[in-house]
């Protein structure tokens, strides 16, 4: 079958992740997938397998995910988020999917509704209509008024055949963090968490015995690459790694280069070995976005999680606050962020030592695969 994904990254890269780890696992069934990603270009993320179409890339300002810029810096037009719009919808009729899944609309980018529905609605009026499904992560930021979830309900049961969950419903439903309507409810499939394979070792063993230090890939954390290298002078015993992410990932580790003279820090961009890097380090400092939470879980890496709380999001929060039951993972948030704060953290999750891998409840990549055929097969 042909399986069309569209999604846009506006801040780091974890839903252009997601959604490439949910295309590498239909290609791997034998299908035929293409990824629309209309944020900006991530060519650290393996989309092997999987035809990667760029719309004319946008991101947020900031955390500001009502004000777009360009990768020029200029603030979107209307002419800009037309060109967005027919390149999306001539891409629907170009392709003709026979699956298409919009990944985090209609929960999430109302910003970029218009386009998201015109998508939609040409997807409608194919010749033949495709399997239309909504992909989303176990939490989502909540509804700030009853309105939103009423408009995500009707949009749902005009254009969706089927929400896909990200999540074990045992362990984070939806409701954790979303009203579920009735509607709502007879339209969701948990699929179980989406993760690659587990990480394998480093081959060179890089990172070893080192505190293992991100943001994602974004153009955020800087307040934690400073406490980290405040953290680095108070544990000189060991290397901390920086990688830093964001178009302007060079600017920013020169700045953060000034601030590290003479610690023992190492300072470069995100790396696609990150994840092979996990099982050797100490431990982890990072945020708590979904994919960085299931390669810790997955890789049993002690963690130190500073939720991403920026413009009043709780997303992160919610979740770090539910891993933070288990062994070796404290969770520091940012009012209380400093260098001494992080030290202590890190060498209390080191003392507690790694936890035992998971590598159960991973499968929610191959678990979209035979929903969605099951669902098409319905439907046809």
């Amino acid at each position: 079958m042909k399986v069309m994904i569209i999604v846009t990254h506006l801040l780091g890269t974890g839903h252009l992740s997601r959604a490439l780890t949910l295309g590498r696992a239909f290609a791997e069934d034998g299908h035929d997938v293409m990824v629309t990603s209309g944020g900006m270009p991530a060519p650290q993320l393996n989309s092997d397998g999987v035809t990667l179409f760029g719309l004319p890339p946008l991101r947020s300002d900031g955390t500001d995910f009502t004000r777009l810029l360009t990768d020029q810096n200029d603030v979107t037009d209307d002419a800009y988020k037309a060109a967005r719009a027919t390149a999306l919808t001539q891409a629907v009729q170009s392709f003709q999917p026979q699956v298409l899944i919009t990944e985090l609309y209609p929960f999430g980018r109302r910003s970029l509704a218009a386009e998201f529905d015109a998508a939609l609605t040409t997807a409608q009026g194919l010749s033949n209509r495709p399997l239309i499904l909504g992909s989303i992560r176990d939490i989502l930021a909540p509804p700030s008024k009853p309105s939103k979830a009423t408009r995500a309900d009707d949009i749902v049961e005009r254009y969706y055949d089927g929400i896909l969950v990200h999540s074990t419903e045992s362990i984070t439903p939806l409701s954790v963090s979303w009203p579920v309507s009735e509607k709502l409810a007879a339209r969701l499939h948990y699929t179980g968490f989406v993760a690659p394979e587990p990480p394998r070792p480093h081959p060179e063993a890089i990172g070893q015995d080192e505190v293992l230090v991100s943001a994602g890939g974004g153009s955020v954390g800087q307040p934690i690459f400073r406490a980290a290298i405040e953290a680095a002078r108070k544990i000189s015993n060991r290397r901390w790694r920086l990688l830093v992410g964001g178009q302007d990932a060079k600017i920013r580790i020169a700045e953060l280069a000034e601030l590290a003279k003479g610690a023992s820090v190492t300072l470069e961009p995100v790396r696609p070995d990150f994840r092979q890097m996990l099982p050797h380090a100490a431990a982890s400092v990072s945020m708590c976005g979904y994919n960085t939470a299931l390669d810790l879980l997955q890789s049993g890496t002690p963690a130190v999680f500073v939720p991403f709380d920026d413009g009043k999001e709780v997303e992160q929060g919610l979740r770090a606050h539910s891993l933070s039951e288990l062994p070796a993972i404290e969770v520091l948030a940012s009012q209380n962020l400093t260098g001494a704060t992080l030290a202590s953290a890190v060498e209390r999750v080191i003392s507690d030592g790694p936890r035992l891998p998971r590598d159960q409840g991973f499968d929610g990549a191959q678990q979209t695969v035979e929903i969605t055929k099951r669902l098409l097969e319905k439907l046809q």
